[in-house]
């Protein structure tokens, strides 16, 4: 179905926001910043295909709190703070079928430790987030799935279409259709996440991977278990390899203990890279295996499952991020693919990129400008902690994907050392 063939409302805005993560609700909490600081009004408005702020977010997160450190400062000092569980203890573990190895005591760079990060919810955080927002300025839209993308007259991005339902499988309006709306703005910053529909037809049509690497996949499956008190140690992170994945299989698990509303809570998850070959088990099949081991069961033994799901991952790292602009907008989070792969994290990333990418698109509408491509994000990228941090631990995926888990390890322990 065409965008032309259908008459819509439209509504226009500074900037767009495609996405209610850490990423696009931290450039639209600094889109806002930076205008309360020059005394100028902007408009914002933000769209979140999930029903509520968080609810595509698994919960469950070990975060370097750099990045709400540096768009937040006082976060820590607030009452209704997201993250309160500060880590306390940090094991690295080697899983055999029925016993365990600690490899904690490998010489490991310092940035791959976790204490001084805070354990919690992801989603928690991301509503948090959204509040402080609102509160802004900011109008936020859930329940609102992007479909289409809007094209000016020169091919810059304008916008999306929005709110489209009463569709059939082929695209074929059915009776209760509804057309949705066109959503514009001066820029549009996409923040979709992994993988993201609209994000994927932007990198195809400005061909926005052509000088970086194919980008690669995980795929991560987390459940958050409410466990007895006896079982739960407050603050403890734990991170594994081994079983049950063998040694030419690429993946990792995590488990984190932290409270929420003073109750016990352990998210725990699984890592498989999507090179696995395993015809007699899929990864979900692995995680349960994982859950039984005596190691992670000593944990939820006696508790009750509250909360499950799954999501793809971005592994490629430093060599895969495309390039991050196109005329009328530009990629955040993970929809460009920031994640350290070796640290498990991406949540502090996505937070820096978002604000990065408000700047930039801020200091062009003090500029006069619109839908022009945002250089000036590019290059903070190439000047940040973030393009740093990816470039460390480059080669930490290619060699556990040529050497296996065990050498590949250790030689990108000495790589990153």
């Amino acid at each position: 179905m065409a965008s032309d063939a259908v008459e819509r409302e439209s509504m226009e805005v500074d900037v767009l926001i495609i996405g209610g993560g850490p990423a696009g609700l931290s450039a639209a909490i600094r889109l806002m910043q930076l205008a309360q600081e020059k005394g100028e009004e902007l408009s914002v408005i933000l769209i979140e295909k999930g029903g509520e702020i968080g609810a595509h977010i698994l919960s469950g997160v070990v975060m370097d709190p750099v990045g709400l450190d540096t768009l937040i400062p006082d976060w820590r000092t607030r009452d209704d703070r997201p993250l309160k569980t500060e880590v306390t203890g940090d094991k690295f573990k080697y899983l055999g079928p029925s016993g365990v190895f600690d490899i904690s005591w490998l010489p490991m760079p310092g940035f791959m430790k976790n204490h001084g990060n805070f354990t919690g919810s992801l989603a928690n955080v991301c509503r948090w987030l959204g509040a402080q927002a609102e509160e802004m300025g900011v109008e936020i839209f859930p329940g609102f799935a992007a479909s289409e993308l809007v094209y000016g007259e020169n091919g810059e991005v304008k916008g999306v279409v929005a709110g489209v339902q009463g569709l059939d499988a082929e695209g074929n309006q059915k009776p209760d259709f509804e057309p949705g709306m066109e959503l514009l703005g001066k820029y549009v910053l996409f923040a979709e996440g992994t993988r993201g529909s609209l994000t994927k037809q932007l990198i195809r049509q400005f061909e926005l991977d052509k000088d970086s690497d194919p980008q690669k996949y995980g795929i991560g499956l987390k459940e958050v278990w409410s466990v007895p008190e006896e079982n739960f140690d407050e603050g403890y992170v734990q991170h594994t390899l081994g079983w049950p994945l063998d040694d030419k299989t690429g993946g990792g698990s995590f488990l984190y203990h932290f409270r929420d509303n003073g109750e016990p809570f352990v998210s725990l998850g699984f890592v498989v890279h999507l090179n696995y070959q395993n015809p007699y088990l899929a990864p979900y099949q692995e995680f349960q295996r994982w859950k039984h081991h005596p190691e992670v069961l000593k944990y939820i033994e006696g508790g009750k499952r509250v909360a499950y799901g799954a999501r793809a991952i971005t592994e490629g790292g430093w060599q895969s991020v495309p390039k991050l602009t196109f005329p009328g907008g530009a990629l955040i989070g993970c929809s460009a693919g920031f994640v350290n792969v070796p640290r498990i994290k991406g949540s502090h990333n996505a937070i820096l990129t978002g604000m990065m990418g408000a700047e930039a698109a801020f200091n062009a509408l003090q500029e006069g400008r619109s839908g022009d491509q945002l250089f000036e994000y590019e290059e903070a990228y190439k000047e940040s902690s973030v393009y740093n941090e990816l470039k460390l631990v480059r080669n930490v995926k290619p060699l556990l994907s040529k050497f296996g888990t065990i050498i590949g390890t250790g030689l990108g322990g000495v790589e990153m050392g």
